[in-house]
C-alpha cells in the first residue's frame, strides 16, 4: 500500500525556456512581486523590483509600463502661483506634501521638483533596463481600480485621500485582454527577445471583503488566460499559478503570515522553488542558491566586543 497523498499538487507545465543566471528581471505589480524579486535580488540576478512603487492592478500596471515605454515626462512646475497640481497626475495634500496619483509614496515630497525628478528619472531608468531585459514578471493582485472624480483619471495610489473623491470600478477580462495585447505589442516592438511571466497574487483583498476578492480573482485568471494563450505562438508569455499553489498547496492557515491574508516566509519560499522548477535550469539553480547563501553570509554582522 503505497503512502497518503496528504496535499493537492499543481501541476506546472516546464517552461520551453529558461531564464539563465544573471538575466535581467523586471518585475512589476502587487507586493507579492517584492517578495519574489527580493529573492531574485538575492539570488545574483539584475533585477529591478517594483521600480514604479507596489501597483496592484492590470490597468495600473500597464499605464506605468506605457509611460516608460514612451519616456512620456511630466511637467516640472505648478500651474500659476499657489496652485496645488501639477496637471492632472500630482497634487499637493493638506500637509504641504506633493504625491503622484500613479506612485508609490515613496516618491512623495515637500519639494515638487524633487516629486518630479524622481518621476521623471525612473521612468527613464525603466524605459532603458526595458529595452534590454530578459524577462518581465508580472503580478496582478485584484480588478478593482480607482478614478479620480474630478479628472476621470486611473489613480493607482489614493495616498490614504478621502474616499469620496474617487469612483470604485470592476474591469473585464476584455478591458484586462485589450489593454495588454497593445502594450505586449509595444514591448516586443522594443525589446523582441522579451519574455513575460504573468502571476496572480495570492493575496487576498479583504478591503473588498472576501467575496469581491474571489470574482476580482477569477477576472484576473481569465484575463490572463487569454493573453498567455493568443501569444503561446511565438512563446513569448507564461504563466505562473502562485494563486493556485497558495489557495491548493498551501492551503492551511500555518503557511500564512499573523494577519492571516499574507503567505508566511515559509509558503513564498516554497512558491519561490516551484518558480525555480519551472524556469531555472540546474545551471542556474545552483548558482542561485550559491548567490543566496554568499548574500546571507554579507548581511551576518559580527558583534564584536570592545570592553
Amino acid at each position: 500500500m503505497g503512502l497518503m497523498e496528504l496535499m493537492t499538487r499543481i501541476d506546472i507545465p516546464l517552461s520551453e525556456w529558461k531564464i539563465p543566471v544573471g538575466a535581467r528581471v523586471l518585475l512589476v505589480g502587487s507586493c507579492f512581486a517584492d517578495e519574489i524579486g527580493e529573492k531574485m535580488v538575492r539570488g545574483g540576478f539584475d533585477a529591478k523590483v517594483n521600480p514604479f512603487g507596489t501597483l496592484y492592478n492590470p490597468a495600473s500596471i500597464a499605464a506605468s509600463l506605457l509611460r516608460s515605454i514612451s519616456e512620456r515626462e511630466v511637467s516640472q512646475s505648478p500651474k500659476g502661483e499657489g496652485a496645488q497640481h501639477v496637471g492632472q497626475e500630482i497634487f499637493c495634500d493638506e500637509d504641504g506634501v506633493w504625491h503622484s496619483w500613479m506612485h508609490h509614496s515613496r516618491f512623495s515630497s515637500s519639494d515638487v521638483a524633487t516629486l518630479v525628478e524622481r518621476i521623471n528619472d525612473t521612468t527613464h531608468q525603466v524605459a532603458g533596463f526595458l529595452r534590454k531585459a530578459d524577462v518581465m514578471i508580472v503580478t496582478f493582485g485584484t480588478a478593482i481600480i480607482y478614478r479620480f472624480k474630478e479628472t476621470g483619471m486611473l489613480v493607482a495610489n489614493c495616498h490614504k485621500q478621502q474616499d469620496s473623491l474617487f469612483v470604485r470600478e470592476r474591469l473585464s477580462a476584455y478591458d484586462i485582454v485589450d489593454q495588454w495585447q497593445m502594450l505586449l505589442q509595444l514591448l516586443e516592438s522594443v525589446n523582441p527577445q522579451l519574455k513575460v511571466i504573468f502571476t496572480v497574487s495570492p493575496i487576498r483583498h479583504k478591503r473588498d471583503g472576501y467575496h469581491v476578492n474571489q470574482i476580482s480573482k477569477g477576472i484576473l485568471l481569465q484575463g490572463v488566460e487569454e493573453i498567455v494563450n493568443d501569444k503561446l505562438s511565438n512563446g513569448t508569455c507564461n504563466y505562473f499559478p502562485s494563486y493556485e499553489i497558495m489557495m491548493d498547496e498551501l492551503r492551511d492557515y500555518r503557511f500564512y503570515a499573523d494577519d492571516m491574508i499574507h503567505p508566511s516566509a515559509q509558503a513564498v519560499e516554497y512558491i519561490w522553488q516551484r518558480f525555480q522548477d519551472t524556469f531555472f535550469d540546474n545551471k542556474t539553480k545552483d548558482a542561485v542558491a550559491k548567490a543566496t547563501k554568499d548574500w546571507a553570509r554579507q548581511q551576518h554582522r559580527p558583534i564584536i566586543c570592545t570592553k
